[in-house]
C-alpha cells in the first residue's frame, strides 16, 4: 500500500487537536466541581449561594458526563494515568516524574500521551 492510497484520510493539525483537547481537559476540572457543587446544594436543600449570571446546567452536566466516559472507556490505564496526572490533578506533575513513576521511557511516554489526546479527541468528536 502506498501513500496515495491513504489520501482519503484527512490531514489533522496535531497542534490544533492537542490544544483543543487540553482546553477541554482544563475546563473539565471546573465543570466537574460545578456539577458536584450543584448536587451538594440539591442534597442539602440549599439554593445557589452564589450569583448566577448564566444558566448552563444541562450543558455542564452533559460535558462532564461525556468527558468522564471518554476518560474511562477511550483510554487504557497508562494513558488515563498520564492524562489525570498531567492535566486533571490539583498539582500537575512534570513529564519526567510521570514516566519515571510509570516505569516507561521518555519516548513511550510521549507516544502514550499523544495517543491519549487523539483518543479523547475522537471520543468527544473533536476530530
Amino acid at each position: 500500500m502506498n501513500v496515495e492510497q491513504l489520501s482519503f484520510l484527512d490531514e489533522v493539525d496535531e497542534k490544533k487537536v492537542r490544544k483543543a483537547v487540553i482546553k477541554q481537559l482544563k475546563q473539565f476540572k471546573a465543570l466537574r466541581v460545578a456539577v458536584q457543587n450543584k448536587d451538594e446544594q440539591i442534597a442539602e436543600g440549599v439554593e445557589n449561594p452564589f450569583p448566577k449570571i448564566v444558566d448552563k446546567e444541562k450543558e455542564k452536566r452533559f460535558k462532564v458526563k461525556q468527558m468522564e466516559r471518554a476518560l474511562i472507556y477511550a483510554l487504557d490505564d497508562i494513558e488515563r494515568s498520564i492524562i489525570v496526572r498531567k492535566y486533571l490533578s490539583s498539582n500537575r506533575d512534570k513529564d519526567i516524574n510521570i514516566y519515571m513513576d510509570l516505569g516507561i521511557n521518555k519516548d513511550q511516554f510521549y507516544e502514550y500521551k499523544k495517543h491519549a489526546i487523539f483518543s479523547i479527541a475522537e471520543a468527544l468528536n473533536i476530530v
